[in-house]
């Protein structure tokens, strides 16, 4: 383990329509923070950051959050729309701003509606086994062949990092991504993370991209 979980961040155009859509479905109250809108939730891991960019959605998202829900019509009436809702056993539809979400009815809806954060690869196995050893967390083959999961990382309010192959390369910087923690930078970047943009007038942390090019942020303790 070299880093650990901080929190999640989300781009969006509109800093509060998304605001007031995640956190309605995850639950979270919503603080101003300037032009950025922070999510709380029990501790500081279930924070969500919505921040702002000026870039619309124009491919499918890499990144996406799975969540727990009653019914698909509690989603659709915070503002999202149906995108696949037939072809899974879970409902695909997309955010007020046309960002990918699988909901996932439950009779009875767990406290933390976040389920898992789901990625799409090339590669899952090693990817989540570089993202496993990062966070010190078990990886496990998910069931039918379709990808490996990050489980119980400590600090994370959800039940896993997923990792799914797609055909597609990445195309443009995700919309969606967490931050970590680390004593040194230069740890991440020796395991096999790039520097994307170091600490500098406007930034205090660092970004780095992981193995496939996903972009995190790293807070040194």
């Amino acid at each position: 383990m070299i880093a650990s979980w901080k929190d999640l961040c989300i781009d969006a155009v509109d800093v509060d329509l998304m605001a007031r859509f995640w956190g309605g479905l995850l639950g979270r109250e919503v603080e101003s923070r300037g032009d950025l809108r922070l999510l709380t939730g029990a501790t500081p891991g279930h924070s969500v950051w919505i921040n702002p960019v000026p870039e619309p959605v124009t491919v499918k998202q890499r990144v996406h959050l799975d969540v727990h829900a009653a019914s698909v019509d509690d989603v659709l009436d915070l503002g999202a729309t149906p995108l696949d809702p037939d072809s899974f056993d879970w409902r695909v539809l997309r955010d007020p701003e046309g960002g990918e979400l699988c909901v996932f009815e439950r009779q009875e809806v767990p406290q933390e509606r976040l389920y898992e954060i789901a990625v799409d690869c090339a590669d899952p196995e090693r990817l989540a086994t570089w993202w496993g050893d990062v966070l010190g967390a078990p990886v496990r083959p998910e069931p039918h062949g379709e990808g490996y999961a990050v489980a119980d990382i400590p600090g994370a309010p959800f039940d896993s990092l997923v990792f799914a192959a797609v055909p597609e390369r990445k195309a443009v910087k995700n919309r969606i991504h967490w931050d970590v923690d680390t004593a040194s930078v230069d740890l991440l970047v020796g395991a096999g993370a790039r520097m994307v943009r170091p600490p500098d007038r406007e930034i205090s942390w660092s970004v780095l991209a992981d193995p496939e090019g996903n972009e995190f942020c790293v807070f040194t303790r």
